[in-house]
């Protein structure tokens, strides 16, 4: 059986859940009809408001004392929100955190091109980790190592504001750092 590791469902985004009609249970609302004129009223009164007009009632704002309903039909208004819905998460952007690996024998060349990528990354509004991978004898040397991170840090901080989201970190020979910019 194969197994699928790199499946990542997104969920749907979540539709409020809204009280209509016979489902309000607070025995006074504040009534808004089309016009935007609002009166305290009590639910059935509402409601026989609401089939006269031949609408529905809504709960809008089940948190205000007391409860906030709108007379209007019940469709257009789920359609309307879910629309706007849609349109949050169309330009909501998830932030990733992109890796970029340095070494302790790390070329100025090298360094060049990584630092560009970083601020790359930064631009499009990333996070990035810092990695320093330390193997054999290299892990001697964690000061060296601590010292070339803090230089491409610096060169980073030249270009662009940043802000360090998690300090430098050691844990065996790994050492990283997650950095993002400053808005």
């Amino acid at each position: 059986m194969r197994i699928h590791r790199h499946r990542h469902f997104k969920p749907k985004f979540v539709i409020p859940q809204y009280r209509v009609n016979e489902k309000i249970i607070a025995p006074e609302i504040r009534l808004i009809d089309d016009e935007g004129g609002n009166e305290v009223l009590t639910v059935p009164v509402a409601l026989a408001r609401a089939q006269e007009a031949g609408m529905d009632l809504i709960e809008v704002s089940p948190k205000a004392v007391p409860p906030v309903c709108k007379l209007m039909d019940f469709s257009a208004f789920k359609y309307q929100k879910e629309k706007e819905m849609r349109k949050q998460r169309a330009q909501s952007k998830e932030v990733d955190v992109k890796g970029i690996r340095l070494s302790l024998r790390i070329g100025a060349g090298d360094l060049e091109i990584r630092k560009n990528q970083a601020i790359k990354f930064l631009e499009q509004g990333d996070k990035i980790k810092i990695e320093l991978i330390l193997r054999g004898r290299e892990k001697a040397y964690t000061s060296r190592a601590e010292d070339i991170v803090d230089a491409f840090l610096d060169a980073i901080r030249a270009e662009t504001t940043i802000r360090v989201e998690s300090p430098l970190s050691k844990m065996d020979g790994r050492m990283n750092v997650i950095v993002a910019k400053n808005s």
